[in-house]
């Protein structure tokens, strides 16, 4: 009975564990958060529910989001789909004394010496919102349709290197997904595994 009871014990943990995993999986409700941005203003999820939304893991040491601020290609995203509503969130997860963790201040300079267009910069350094994404890499990529719930996650792109010239001959996943979401259309790539470095949690 004691062994039945543990299995039943062990099951119920792997089964809630999973669940946890996938709660931010692609058709399912966004998890919600509540963040302050690099000027202090608190930002929450749900605020902005009845807009699209892009959430985008962040790390400016690391080469593979180089590749896409270096170029101008997240920037370009960025002020094209803001400029049609769209609410683009930049969010650091990354711990302090880690690799990519920003202070207030560091993150302003880094908006303004990188020319940067989301609507606002996140910091997470407890990595709650993070965690609650499953976002393992920088960048990791998340879209949320107006009604709140995933429609996109995964890679920025369909080339895993952090070499810039190879943008402009990949499929933008974020970018598509966007513009056939907003234009009445299923997203045909829902899903991707996302590439990029570690985000480093506390």
């Amino acid at each position: 009975m004691k062994r039945l009871t543990t299995l039943a014990l062990l099951s119920f943990a792997t089964a809630a564990t999973l669940y946890a995993a996938g709660s931010a999986t692609v058709g399912s409700a966004a998890p919600d958060f509540s963040l302050n941005d690099a000027s202090g203003k608190t930002h929450s999820l749900s605020e902005y529910k009845g807009k699209y939304v892009v959430l985008e893991w962040f790390n400016p040491q690391c080469p593979f989001v180089k590749k896409h601020y270096g170029s101008g290609n997240m920037q370009k995203l960025q002020g094209d789909f803001t400029s049609k509503g769209v609410v683009w969130l930049t969010i650091d997860s990354n711990a302090p004394g880690t690799e990519g963790n920003l202070s207030p201040e560091q993150a302003q300079k880094v908006m303004k010496d990188w020319h940067t267009k989301q609507t606002a910069f996140l910091l997470d350094p407890e990595g709650k919102a993070g965690r609650s994404y499953n976002a393992h890499n920088t960048p990791d990529m998340v879209v949320i349709n107006p009604e709140g719930n995933i429609i996109y996650e995964g890679a920025i792109d369909s080339k895993a290197t952090p070499n810039p010239d190879d943008i402009a001959s990949s499929t933008n996943y974020v970018k598509v997904a966007l513009d056939e979401s907003m234009s009445g259309k299923p997203v045909s790539t829902a899903s991707t595994r996302p590439y990029g470095c570690s985000v480093k949690y506390k």
